[in-house]
């Protein structure tokens, strides 16, 4: 049976604002195995981003990390201190970014930039590393004496890859790494993503929007609505047999080359996250909502083998 990399249990992460306290992660439980793709998904503002920052304490105020643990090989993430935090980025959990070019400095060569991360931690690059690196993400070695203005969106993007697995960290944590490429380069990005991450043993935690492109790249599925987790089961599962109407609106929402009809998207409005709805959250846009969604909070419960969902139609069912 495969290990548990990382155990996150009842993590909050808040937003203090002048109307209130925003809960954009509320009390998300969820275990990620060693060697595993999962895929976080879910509309914008759902607490996807939100969740892997807490990861790498990456919030800034006015957020805060309210309460939980993420345990990672039997060490809280969030318990370090600033030091142990700076030598476990990178080294244990790297980030891929969504803004490659927002994530390199200008004004430096990329082998420069790749050179200095290593060095940051205390692991010089040896000869023949940086050009190793830049060939395992599919770049010429010349590449390494470009600066980022002369590279692609796409080169950008492998980068950032090069750099995040320059340590071989166990956790590769990617946030929407394709959103800003065109659809061939992201089939080739996440090619490559698989390969490094298969090559390298380690777990990888996918943020994005695109249904698609999780079904070719993970293997478990988290759907986030409010902060919250909803639903998670294998991607099969997820696309076959989803449980949560939330979940079943997504899928519903793909558009499909195999069938014509009526595009159809997810009813009414995103909740606000500083005046939930009682109850279940998304009990306001749920065609399947009851008189007592609007009171009583479901919780995530297992509804099939390897498959949990967060919704009161299983409870009824079991009563």
């Amino acid at each position: 049976m495969v290990a548990p990399l990382l155990e996150i249990e009842d993590l909050q992460v808040h937003f203090e604002t002048r109307r209130g306290i925003a809960r954009a992660v509320n009390q998300v439980d969820l275990t990620l195995y060693a060697g595993e793709r999962f895929g976080l998904v879910g509309e914008s503002g759902s607490g996807k981003t939100t969740l892997i920052l807490a990861l790498l304490r990456m919030i800034k105020k006015p957020g805060f990390i309210a309460g939980g643990k993420a345990l990672m090989e039997g060490i809280d993430l969030l318990q370090l201190d600033q030091e142990q935090v700076r030598q476990t980025r990178l080294a244990r959990v790297a980030m891929i970014p969504q803004g490659a070019m927002n994530s390199l400095n200008p004004v430096l060569r990329i082998g420069e930039q790749l050179a200095l991360a290593m060095r940051e931690h205390g692991q010089p690059p040896q000869e023949g590393r940086i050009a190793e690196l830049l060939q395992q993400v599919g770049l010429r070695t010349e590449v390494s004496q470009r600066y980022p203005h002369e590279l692609s969106g796409g080169m950008k993007q492998r980068v950032c890859i090069a750099q995040a697995i320059s340590l071989r960290p166990r956790l590769i944590l990617a946030d929407e790494p394709t959103s800003a490429l065109d659809v061939v380069v992201q089939r080739q990005i996440m090619q490559t993503l698989r390969a490094l991450q298969e090559g390298l043993g380690a777990t990888v935690l996918l943020v994005g929007h695109d249904m698609g492109l999780m079904a070719q790249f993970a293997q478990r599925l988290g759907i986030m609505y409010g902060g919250k987790l909803v639903e998670v089961g294998t991607v099969e599962q997820i696309f076959r047999s989803p449980q949560h109407p939330y979940t079943q609106l997504l899928i519903a929402s793909i558009p499909s080359f195999d069938r014509k009809g009526e595009f159809r998207g997810i009813p009414g409005v995103g909740l606000s996250l500083l005046n939930p709805p009682g109850g279940c959250l998304f009990h306001p846009r749920c065609p399947k909502a009851m008189p007592r969604c609007a009171s009583q909070e479901p919780q995530l419960r297992e509804v099939a083998p390897q498959q949990q969902a967060s919704c009161l139609l299983y409870e009824e069912a079991r009563g």
